[in-house]
């Protein structure tokens, strides 16, 4: 259990493995937000087939386990896909990505869901007797009151997205599990490489938290002035 010996011979590599968990987790949320809030949308719909294919889309992935899902997108997908094009490939990375966005984006729809739906029903009478149309209602009123209810559960939803990238390394993710297992596959430190990756965890999901605190209180302060 050499924490010295463990900080000075892995803290680079393991800041590679960093580096890929935030750029994945980034492009997830990313992408997780835009498909969540499109979802969302077809979920809201009066078409009806546009909320059975959102009911569809969210009761598949939040009854998957997330494991699964990445393991259909990395070796299930292109085992399909080469019936058709035998060079096709896929890489972790970009299956990584893939697995994390779409899952994050089933949660995140229902999150932008239960906050539009919590939006007075009155002030969108009020709108639209006023002329505005739904498009309309939806960007001046209906958004932002949305987005100030959502932000402690889009936060949350960010935060497990996050953690839930290091499941990831099962398909070959360099990311910061994945790298940690590499060294200590040659050095047997255990402990010490996994709580330095804890380290490591905890560091981004605080900068996480204090960002959304902060952003919190300026839309506050925003909706006290207005």
């Amino acid at each position: 259990m050499d924490f010295i010996g463990t900080v000075q011979g892995s803290w680079q590599l393991l800041l590679q493995g960093l580096g890929i968990t935030v750029v994945v987790s980034v492009i997830a949320i990313i992408a997780g937000i835009i498909i969540g809030f499109i979802s969302c949308l077809m979920g809201i719909s009066r078409i009806w087939v546009l909320r059975v294919l959102s009911q569809i889309y969210v009761w598949v992935i939040r009854g998957t386990p997330m494991i699964v899902q990445a393991f259909i997108m990395y070796f299930g997908v292109p085992q399909v896909v080469r019936l058709f094009a035998p060079s096709f490939t896929i890489s972790a990375f970009l299956a990584s990505a893939i697995t994390l966005s779409v899952n994050a984006g089933a949660y995140l729809s229902e999150i932008f869901r239960g906050g539009i739906n919590a939006v007075d029903a009155g002030q969108i009478e009020a709108a639209r007797s006023l002329g505005m149309s739904q498009a309309r209602t939806m960007v001046r009123i209906i958004l932002p009151q949305a987005v100030r209810i959502t932000i402690p559960s889009l936060v949350n939803q960010f935060i497990i997205t996050v953690k839930d990238s290091s499941i990831l390394s099962v398909i070959g993710l360099a990311d910061l599990v994945n790298r940690a297992k590499v060294y200590v596959g040659s050095t047997y430190q255990f402990f010490a490489t996994y709580v330095l990756v804890a380290v490591f965890y905890l560091a981004v999901i605080s900068a996480l938290m204090v960002a959304s605190k902060n952003l919190e209180r300026k839309l506050n302060r925003d909706k006290s002035a207005s």
